[in-house]
């Protein structure tokens, strides 16, 4: 099933407050807010998706806890940007100083920070082979072409929002396509086909992700 995004602006301006109150009383559904405060709707993922989540986040979470330089999160942690988007990566790392300056209130509450590294998995072509046998028996049309091209420049944009917002690095990982788009600031968006692997050598000191599992 594909998210749905509702524009409540103007008529509706939520508060980090109600969004939290929403967020918590709908715990099925993964929620976010855009910077322009439209209210973004993705349901449950599936199997395969939830396995390759819970890889990604517990080798992070493992190199985490023999490096002790920061905090680890998971999709179901918020973020409230400084452009004032709430957003949800399926993975998130913080650096152990930025943490330990919030106070005990905001530690419990949405993280007023953007993440110092990030990752994004691409679902599955579940909702994609969905809306092919909506539209049409032919993937290669122009209809489902066009969804397919605007679901990606919303990957894409998603997670040039993050560096624009401070982080350092992030990843996009497309099982589909066996690839990695790799994010950082001031620097064009690099592509890798099929890694075995990935690592990172600065912020997160010598964390290797294996894909074995997840492409």
């Amino acid at each position: 099933m594909n998210a749905i995004t509702l524009n409540l602006h103007p008529t509706i301006e939520l508060t980090d407050e109600q969004f939290a109150l929403i967020c918590s009383t709908n715990r099925d559904l993964k929620l976010e807010r855009t910077a322009t405060g439209e209210l973004v709707i993705m349901p449950p993922t599936g199997g395969e998706t939830g396995k390759r989540n819970s890889s990604i986040n517990a080798q992070l979470w493992l190199w985490n806890q023999q490096s002790k330089l920061g905090e680890v999160f998971d999709s179901s942690t918020g973020f409230i940007l400084p452009n004032g988007a709430t957003r949800s990566p399926d993975a998130a790392w913080i650096k152990k100083e930025r943490w330990e300056s919030l106070t005990s209130q905001q530690q419990q509450q949405f993280i007023p920070l953007c993440p110092d590294f990030a990752i994004e998995l691409r679902s599955s072509s579940d909702s994609l082979l969905e809306l092919q046998k909506k539209m049409t028996s032919d993937p290669a049309s122009p209809k489902v072409r066009d969804r397919r091209e605007s679901f990606r420049a919303r990957e894409c944009a998603r997670m040039q929002e993050y560096v624009a917002n401070g982080l350092t690095l992030g990843w996009l990982i497309d099982p589909q396509n066996k690839q990695v788009e790799v994010y950082r600031p001031n620097c064009p968006v690099k592509t890798l086909s099929n890694p075995i692997s990935l690592s990172v050598e600065n912020i997160l000191l010598d964390f290797t992700l294996d894909l074995t599992d997840i492409l």
